[in-house]
């Protein structure tokens, strides 16, 4: 079992130099390399992946569009949804890609539970969903064993961007945020709760909490 997981929580910044950061970290790091969640939330931003098409991005209108290189189609970033990028050595883990989607997975709907919300995994759209409506998106890349990207969460945001676009390649998909499925929710306090859950479902011994900046 791994000994720590190593946690930052970087606040409100832009996508691209933290997608830039994500990049230079794991094509710098090496087999001692401690693994790394940053916790973030961006401003508004479309987010299309590598396999993206542009028939999905309905009407951007001034929210920028960015290429990115991790997998899934478009989705969407703003202040109140809680993302998480896991810089992990998954080969060092010993996991595989579809075991990874699956305990993160599994952390999230644990977290929704502690809220008395009921959510589901489906296994043709990665994801987690409550009552068909999606509530968590996941888009990993995999580099040289190494994992960047990871999971975003609705938590308390304006989910009327989601209606420009085809969220995650789907047509017409409700989005939904934990604040409507739970009322008044603390951003602070979920992110509190995530890192547990990804500390237990990635079998790591403990977390830290990492200070510095990323660029």
């Amino acid at each position: 079992m791994p000994a720590s997981l190593g946690f930052r929580d970087l606040g409100l910044l832009p996508y691209e130099p933290v997608l830039e950061a994500m990049r230079r970290f794991t094509d710098q790091r090496g087999p001692e390399t401690c693994d790394e969640v940053w916790l973030v939330e961006h401003p508004a931003v479309f987010t299309q992946g590598q396999a993206g098409k542009a028939e999905h991005l309905l009407v951007p209108g001034d929210i920028p569009v960015v290429q990115t290189d991790r997998g899934g189609q478009v989705t969407y970033h703003g202040p109140g949804q809680l993302v998480a990028y896991l810089l992990l050595d998954v080969r060092r883990l010993g996991f595989g890609v579809r075991d990874l989607v699956s305990r993160i997975e599994r952390c999230l709907i644990e977290l929704l539970a502690s809220y008395g919300v009921e959510a589901a995994a489906k296994a043709d759209a990665p994801g987690v969903y409550v009552d068909g409506a999606k509530i968590a998106s996941l888009g990993l890349r995999i580099r040289n064993g190494c994992s960047f990207h990871g999971l975003a969460l609705n938590v308390d945001m304006d989910l009327a961007p989601f209606r420009r676009i085809n969220p995650c390649g789907y047509a017409g998909l409700a989005m939904t945020q934990l604040r409507d499925q739970a009322g008044s929710i603390e951003l602070s306090e979920v992110r509190a709760r995530l890192r547990g859950q990804l500390v237990k479902h990635l079998d790591y011994a403990e977390q830290t909490t990492l200070t510095g900046g990323i660029f």
